[in-house]
């Protein structure tokens, strides 16, 4: 992912600090369950893969290439077409054929939206699933990311 410095250049986000927030933010959002702020637990869990997936790409970009040409297609927050840039289209459907549990946990993934941090209407059910199907060891989505990051 590409962002302009303060002196005016292109530099890319590096790896390790998004893949840091990937792995810390399931926690953060784990304390938000615990203490019922449900839709917030939710934001942040679906926040947490789409840091991971973004970490997927930055670890393919070199500190001075050039930015690719379809460098806007980096800045979605959808983790369906964060993929393509990640390199990993066909990737869950595969998982998904090996695991039917890594499918149900992926249906669960693609419900959510950033827009979700406004919506208060979010269950403790909804936010439990979701934080459960992105932890999952064996299965989880965030496991099936760290192991692409």
């Amino acid at each position: 992912m590409w962002y302009m410095s303060r002196r005016g250049r292109a530099r890319s986000h590096d790896s390790p600090r998004l893949s840091a927030v990937g792995a810390n933010a399931p926690s953060a959002a784990r304390a938000l369950l615990e203490a019922g702020h449900w839709p917030s637990a939710y934001h942040l869990a679906g926040f947490a893969v789409e840091c991971g997936l973004k970490a997927c790409v930055a670890k393919q970009i070199r500190r001075y290439d050039f930015p690719p040409r379809t460098t806007a297609n980096l800045y979605t927050h959808d983790p369906t077409k964060l993929l393509e840039p990640a390199k990993l289209v066909n990737a869950p459907a595969a998982a998904a054929v090996a695991s039917a549990a890594f499918e149900v946990n992926w249906t669960t993934l693609k419900d959510w939206t950033p827009e979700s941090r406004y919506d208060h209407s979010i269950t403790l059910v909804k936010a439990r699933d979701l934080y459960r199907a992105i932890t999952a060891r064996q299965n989880g989505v965030m496991s099936w990311i760290r192991q692409r990051w």
